[in-house]
């Protein structure tokens, strides 16, 4: 099969690793379940084998259940690790296993979260926050802000990159499963009923309505909205959608974890690069127990095979 044709900038680089991709793993806060996953994960007969993944950095510093700053720096300097690798053409993608943001702020990490911190490196502006797992994939206008700045964060042109990035996930991961349909992508208001007409608030009508028309003028998918947040998710769950557009963070998060959560994944749309996480945290509590378990980060490890792979040898 041919390769696909190089691009300029950091896509060249990505675009030159060989056809035995490399995948980078980072295990996150080593204190935590990050390391147990991603080791029963690496060694389940459910993992895709057409790609190497490659653990990156030795997870120093743990103390089972106890987060530390030598944890975190351990984590960081992963993280640094495979972010050269990725932009130097050394991995085709990278999975992400969970941080404690806290004990990272104080070794420097100025981020949100690993989505900005991808976002920087890569000097990509336009990126969106998705997860999918189950029946749901659900994709974020805003992400880590308080829920009182919301509305300031939402704009036509944050609407529009959210829903055509997207649209362009969805469509090929359609194509991947042998369906040439549009994408069908509903957008939730920000509001109770979707503002009910206006008597409980403005934003629909205002911001959220005209961004779906807009969208719909490109072709990529077909969008619907502004739909009531409280029964959009079940449409999505019962196949009536491909996936959702969601206003703000908790808002797509609780559905999907309520139906995957040992199967959801995190994804950012936008990078030149796939990068893929678990959709649950440290989980400091049963670190080393046992008890954790690894559906995710195994969900998240073939998801980020599956996309390096359609990057090196894209379907017709």
């Amino acid at each position: 099969m041919d390769r696909q044709a190089p691009k300029e900038g950091l896509h060249q680089n990505f675009l030159t690793v060989p056809a035995s991709l490399r995948i980078a793993v980072t295990v996150g806060d080593p204190a935590g379940i990050g390391p147990e996953v991603v080791r029963e994960a690496l060694h389940s007969d459910a993992l895709v084998r057409d790609c190497v993944f490659e653990v990156v950095g030795a997870g120093e510093g743990a103390q089972l259940g106890r987060p530390t700053e030598a944890g975190a720096r351990s984590a960081l300097a992963a993280l640094e690790r495979a972010a050269s690798g990725l932009l130097e053409g050394r991995y085709a993608a990278v999975v992400t296993g969970p941080i404690h943001k806290a004990r990272m702020r104080e070794v420097g990490f100025h981020f949100p979260g690993q989505t900005e911190f991808f976002a920087h490196h890569s000097q990509t502006s336009d990126y969106t926050m998705c997860l999918t797992g189950g029946p749901l994939t659900v994709a974020l206008v805003t992400t880590h802000v308080p829920y009182r700045e919301v509305p300031e964060y939402l704009s036509p042109r944050a609407i529009l990159r959210t829903g055509l990035q997207l649209a362009d996930f969805l469509a090929l991961r359609l194509r991947q499963s042998g369906k040439k349909s549009v994408p069908r992508i509903a957008v939730a208001g920000l509001n109770p009923h979707a503002g009910e007409e206006g008597h409980l608030g403005g934003e629909e009508a205002a911001l959220i309505a005209p961004c779906v028309q807009q969208l719909n003028t490109d072709g990529r998918a077909v969008f619907s909205g502004p739909l009531s947040p409280d029964t959009v998710f079940y449409r999505a769950a019962q196949g009536e959608f491909d996936g959702v557009i969601c206003m703000y963070h908790d808002q797509g998060l609780i559905p999907l974890k309520l139906l995957a959560f040992h199967e959801g994944v995190n994804v950012t749309l936008g990078l030149p690069f796939p990068r893929t996480s678990p959709d649950h945290g440290t989980a400091f509590e049963i670190a080393g127990q046992g008890k954790a378990n690894a559906g995710s980060m195994l969900a998240a490890l073939n998801l980020a095979a599956e996309l390096a792979l359609k990057a090196h040898f894209p379907l017709p």
